[in-house]
């Protein structure tokens, strides 16, 4: 009976791997996103697989062998493929299908100095600082009031949002 399963794949051979495998008439999905990321100092939208090294195929081990999925190019093994394979269920695969269609990629923020941000989550959830600087790996240097002194701190950026004019208090 056909189900699902979750192929390893060679390192950055998924296309290839799925390429191969529908020439064998082997369904299989991809599940792929869009994240903005810095290439050569460029901000570029950049697609790449969900789950690197791993690709779900769809096929019926009583039809197609095991051993010709694993020969093909680009595939390394069948995950958990022992006596018994585990199928996956279809339901995880079609709600997999539904969040990367829903899937919308988050800009950076972009904060200049001097802006006021609010921490969304984290220790400081719900408290104000003022941005001073951008640093590498998605982190930031915020002015934060602690016990009365003004202290440079560094945080995650994704815990911050700004703070609109109109939701500042005066």
């Amino acid at each position: 009976m056909k189900s699902w399963y979750l192929l390893y794949c060679k390192p950055r051979h998924e296309v290839r791997a799925q390429q191969n495998l529908a020439l064998q008439d082997v369904e299989s999905y991809l599940p792929m996103i869009t994240q903005l990321k810095t290439v050569r100092n460029k901000k570029q939208m950049v697609t790449s697989p969900l789950f690197p090294s791993y690709l779900f195929i769809y096929f019926d081990p009583q039809i197609i062998s095991v051993s010709k999925i694993h020969n093909t190019r680009g595939a390394n093994r069948i995950v958990g493929c022992r006596e018994d394979m585990t199928p996956i269920d279809d339901r995880i695969i079609s709600a997999l299908k539904i969040r990367i269609q829903e899937y919308v990629p988050q800009e950076e923020k972009s904060l200049t100095k001097g802006d006021k941000v609010k921490f969304v989550d984290g220790p400081f959830k719900d408290l104000e600082a003022i941005f001073d600087e951008n640093n590498p790996d998605k982190r930031c240097h915020v002015l934060f009031n602690i016990m009365g002194q003004q202290k440079r701190i560094l945080v995650d950026l994704t815990n911050l949002q700004a703070i609109s004019k109109s939701d500042q208090v005066t």
